[in-house]
């Protein structure tokens, strides 16, 4: 059974020490090094659309929004915060528009994951096939319910996140879940991708 209790990381974001009957707040080096010395390592969050269609990121340090490429999955000159999409509004289709659309760009990946069903116990291992603009692909031991809240761990590819072995701890939405083909074991899971944070190691 491939089951674990916890993450081994994802209790290591937190950045607080209990000292008598107060609590004292440390604050990470890589903010300190922002306010300090105007520095920035960046680390993005995942992309979110614009009201005006153009996708962008923010840093979740210094909060600085970077446009973003979801075709090369690359990040472009930095802009003004932009105003997000409002959800739940659908635009008018114009009849100019093409009624095929190119499949968004995937990143092949042989990745570990664990999971699980949002504040479940349980977590599954598994190993993400893909991911893109929509979500991500992978498969596992378990299958979850349809349209679930999921939490996933799993170090976030680089062209997404501006840093190398960023390992996130990501919420999501299960898209679909079937079974995998007899050559494979476990199940297939698609899930959307709604936020990350970053674990740091300290």
């Amino acid at each position: 059974m491939h089951e674990s209790n916890l993450p081994s990381n994802a209790n290591s974001a937190e950045d607080e020490v209990s000292e008598g009957s107060g609590r004292i707040t440390i604050m990470p080096q890589k903010l300190m090094d922002v306010l300090m010395l105007g520095r920035c390592s960046h680390e993005f969050a995942w992309p979110r659309r614009a009201a005006n269609g153009e996708y962008y990121q923010v840093c979740l340090l210094c909060a600085a929004a970077y446009q973003y490429d979801w075709k090369t999955m690359r990040r472009g000159s930095r802009v003004e915060t932009p105003v997000p999409e409002t959800v739940g509004v659908k635009r008018r289709s114009s009849p100019k528009q093409p009624s095929w659309v190119p499949r968004a760009r995937r990143l092949k990946l042989d990745t570990p994951i664990r999971f699980r069903v949002k504040n479940l116990s349980n977590w599954f291992e598994g190993v993400i096939q893909n991911i893109s603009q929509s979500g991500m692909l992978f498969h596992g031991p378990q299958q979850l319910p349809a349209n679930a809240l999921v939490e996933m761990v799993f170090e976030m590819p680089e062209e997404i996140s501006g840093q190398k072995n960023s390992s996130v701890l990501c919420q999501g939405r299960l898209i679909r879940s079937k079974e995998a083909h007899a050559t494979e074991d476990g199940f297939v899971l698609a899930a959307s991708i709604l936020d990350y944070k970053f674990l740091h190691q300290d």
